[in-house]
């Protein structure tokens, strides 16, 4: 494995799609398939900008749409040393979400806006309403149009475990794709 970098695999959707689940069981299942892999999440909310963002999206504190937009941003940056670190190490990392919810907050038909309003805690946070969630939805299939980025559209409607499934074997590959591939810039 030496001289093998990790690969950057970003799970994006919808509130309640099902991300977290599946991030977890995805770096469970590469760690016993003997992947070196460790799981990120954003916001990450220990830092002092994370506790910010935190605290906006529990509507505990208001901010402005700008301010707003620029800590999601830096949330990311003060972890881009660490992840290129990691990737170069080749540990693979396994991120739910990241810069493209910072554009569209939410991806393409993994889950209705509708199916995700009936799942547990939806409208807890800040931007768990249908229409803000429809508004995005049509950022990220214009995100989606981008060929230089490798898009992979899953169904969330799926069992857990078919879902995790396909997931699996499409990081799997990936993995296989990347480890000899220099490390570009990543998406911030």
């Amino acid at each position: 494995m030496a001289g093998r970098r990790g690969a950057l695999i970003v799970l994006e959707g919808a509130d309640r799609a099902g991300k977290s689940t599946q991030c977890r069981r995805l770096v469970q299942a590469l760690r016993d398939g003997g992947h070196r892999a460790d799981l990120l999440r954003f916001p990450e909310r220990t830092t002092e900008i994370g506790q910010l963002i935190s605290s906006y999206l529990m509507k505990e504190k208001d901010l402005e749409d700008h301010t707003i937009h620029l800590l999601f941003s830096a949330n990311r940056w003060e972890h881009v040393p660490l992840m290129k670190e990691k990737l170069h190490q080749g540990i693979t990392l396994v991120v739910d979400r990241y810069a493209f919810s910072g554009v569209a907050f939410t991806s393409a038909k993994e889950l209705r806006p509708d199916e995700a309003a009936g799942r547990g805690d939806f409208g807890s946070e800040r931007y768990e309403n249908s229409s803000f969630q429809e508004k995005v939805l049509q950022s990220f299939y214009h995100l989606m149009k981008d060929e230089t980025l490798n898009w992979k559209t899953m169904d969330a409607s799926k069992t857990i475990e078919d879902l995790h499934r396909e997931i699996k074997s499409i990081a799997e590959k990936t993995i296989q794709e990347v480890h000899n591939k220099p490390l570009g810039e990543l998406w911030k």
